[in-house]
């Protein structure tokens, strides 16, 4: 079996991409997404847990962090610790509400409480209500690294959101993430072999809604901002579209589906425009305009024939390629003589 090398592929891209033309803080925002997918897909790609909610831990996590950089004047270290700390809270909350609930239930109860978030924050005079808060420092990491340096913040962001992927990849691995696994293929036998199957999906919540705080935090890190749009359910509807897109359950399916779907969300038009002037077909143009559409036909087509997502089908087409190949000869000595 040949080794994958899209590991190192993906890495290599990463480091040299401010070096080959790529907008760096594009590259960051696909960053944080892919973290928050990462973070959801630990949920459901492992746990079984479909939650609607998990844009009250990225948003609410984003909110605490921008307003403790703003107002409280702390380190830009000390506010990812404090949005992480916020979506591990916000999670642990959800989680004892909701985790004693199964299927659509589940869902139902974490989406109903992530909207009371929501409503609490546009209400909430410290969060700026419709206008959000702006102009969010980033301060020196340490004391020491500018962040108001692009190029700085860029690897800063990069390094802390592989160390996270990397702890959940750990997780994933460990006997938790196995017995975690169990509880999503056979919760009963599970829960018969003598495990405690609410702890292990609480705790599932608590590390899930953490990483997913952390990205919240980071992207208010680097884009200045937070916004009502952060902890909006549609939020929680778009991280479902990337894991599924990209491939439930898989380790790289959800950073492949952040990548797809920002660079709709923000290069369609653009797209749209090569695609005008190329073919002199005027209609291209308002492609941008449909980015609802393009996705929808995407999320059904991945659907439809990549059950387990773009990053699925490029696994098994690899495994495909790197199967060993035997020749008649040793085919025809194998059977033996005839």
């Amino acid at each position: 079996m040949r080794k994958n090398p899209l590991p190192l592929l993906v890495l290599t891209f990463l480091l040299l991409a401010p070096y080959a033309g790529a907008y760096p803080l594009f590259v960051l925002k696909v960053i944080c997404f892919a973290l928050f997918a990462c973070a959801f897909n630990l949920l459901i790609g492992y746990g079984g847990l479909l939650s609607f909610g998990h844009a009250a831990m990225f948003g609410g996590a984003g909110y605490i962090a921008a307003h403790a950089l703003k107002h409280w004047s702390i380190t830009p270290e000390l506010g990812l610790i404090v949005g992480t700390l916020t979506g591990a809270l916000l999670g642990g909350t959800m989680g004892i509400l909701a985790i004693r609930r199964q299927g659509i239930y589940f869902s139902m109860i974490t989406l109903a409480l992530a909207q009371m978030l929501y409503f609490v924050m546009l209400q909430a005079p410290f969060t700026g209500g419709e206008d959000g808060l702006q102009g969010v420092p980033r301060g020196k990491l340490l004391g020491v690294l500018p962040l108001d340096n692009d190029f700085v913040l860029y690897y800063v962001v990069l390094t802390i959101a592989t160390a996270a992927v990397l702890l959940l990849w750990r997780v994933v691995s460990s006997p938790f993430g196995a017995v975690l696994h169990a509880i999503k293929e056979n919760e009963s036998r599970a829960a018969s072999l003598g495990y405690n199957v609410e702890r292990f999906k609480l705790v599932a919540f608590v590390i899930s809604a953490a990483v997913a705080g952390l990205a919240g935090s980071l992207k208010v890190l680097v884009l200045g901002f937070e916004t009502l749009s952060d902890v909006h359910w549609s939020m929680s509807g778009t991280v479902i579209l990337m894991t599924l897109v990209g491939g439930l359950g898989t380790r790289w399916g959800p950073m492949l589906g952040a990548l797809i779907i920002v660079a709709l969300e923000t290069k369609l038009g653009d797209i749209g425009h090569v695609l005008a002037s190329l073919t002199n077909i005027d209609a291209f143009l308002k492609l941008g305009e449909s980015v609802t559409v393009v996705t929808g036909i995407l999320f059904v087509v991945t659907v439809l024939f990549f059950r387990n997502g773009i990053a699925g089908a490029v696994a098994s087409l690899w495994r495909l390629i790197g199967r060993p190949r035997i020749d008649g000869r040793l085919r025809s000595t194998e059977r033996g003589p005839a």
